[in-house]
């Protein structure tokens, strides 16, 4: 069993087909089936059912998987230590965050771990990130979630041993145009704003799903796009939005926006890690750097 083998073969579960495993690694077709077909016969059990919807993954591959991710970390992390290379921090981040919450948590990261070399990797959706924490190609990711289990908010986590710490809390605010009809009650209740428009993004949007929790299901649904967007349209009379305070808090300051009086979720800003990769040498360490301090 070779690291090149594992490598190869992390790579056809990634993308479910060999032509897929092949054009990510610049290799010829052929050549990517002769190296899984080699570590099959290396370990005498079929890894995965070949179908006419792509390769799946067989009982014997999945306990390969987990495997083939610990012992490639540990062939790193011996490369690392023997050519004196800086430990690193693969970090993953929705892009709503980058702009925000992620320089805090490198600077705490910076002061603490000086020397570490953090790479923030932004990405547009929720399971690109999880699936790539999970796969190991990040050692951690940054997402927004509420309760107490990894996807309370209302999206499936991967089935990978994975564990979060909540490291800061984003308050959100229900916010329409400043003249609107309700912006002079107070307590109100989901009932009341029977008859509104919601400004929302796609259905796997933090914001969208915070508003399935807050305000039900009963709203007249409008897909607009991203926060941006959602605050210029509230501001035009065009809807309510539920948005970040950090997106929305410059236009509540100017009167552009008005907040309405309902209560609405905090979510959690959230750090996401496999649990089993702790036991590379100062990780959890790591991860705990980017944790702000008591006061």
């Amino acid at each position: 069993m070779e690291l090149r083998q594992l490598r190869i073969f992390e790579a056809v579960v990634r993308h479910r087909t060999v032509t897929g495993a092949a054009v990510a690694l610049d290799m010829a077709p052929s050549s990517v089936s002769a190296q899984i077909r080699a570590l099959e016969r290396s370990l005498g059990v079929a890894l995965f059912e070949r179908t006419a919807k792509g390769m799946h993954l067989t009982g014997h591959g999945e306990r390969t998987l987990s495997w083939s991710r610990r012992l490639l970390d540990q062939a790193e992390q011996a490369r690392r230590e023997i050519t004196g290379q800086a430990q690193r921090l693969r970090l993953g981040a929705l892009e709503t965050l980058a702009a925000t919450y992620v320089p805090q948590v490198l600077a705490r990261l910076n002061q603490r771990r000086p020397g570490i070399q953090a790479q923030v990797l932004p990405a547009a959706r929720r399971d690109d990130l999880l699936t790539d924490v999970a796969a190991g190609r990040l050692e951690a990711v940054l997402l927004l979630d509420t309760g107490d289990a990894l996807g309370d908010l209302g999206f499936p986590a991967p089935p990978a041993p994975l564990t979060f710490l909540d490291i800061d809390t984003v308050p959100l605010a229900l916010v329409a145009a400043p003249d609107h009809r309700l912006r002079e009650r107070t307590s109100l209740s989901p009932n009341e704003l029977s008859g509104e428009r919601l400004l929302v993004n796609v259905p796997s949007c933090s914001f969208y799903m915070a508003a399935d929790k807050a305000l039900g299901r009963e709203l007249e649904r409008v897909p607009v796009g991203g926060v941006q967007v959602m605050r210029a349209w509230a501001e035009q009379g065009l809807g309510i939005a539920l948005l970040p305070e950090f997106a929305a808090s410059t236009a509540l300051r100017s009167g552009a926006l008005t907040r309405l009086d309902l209560s609405v979720p905090t979510l959690s800003l959230r750090l996401v890690w496999r649990g089993d990769r702790e036991a590379l040498p100062g990780l959890r360490d790591l991860l705990y750097a980017t944790v702000p301090t008591s006061p």
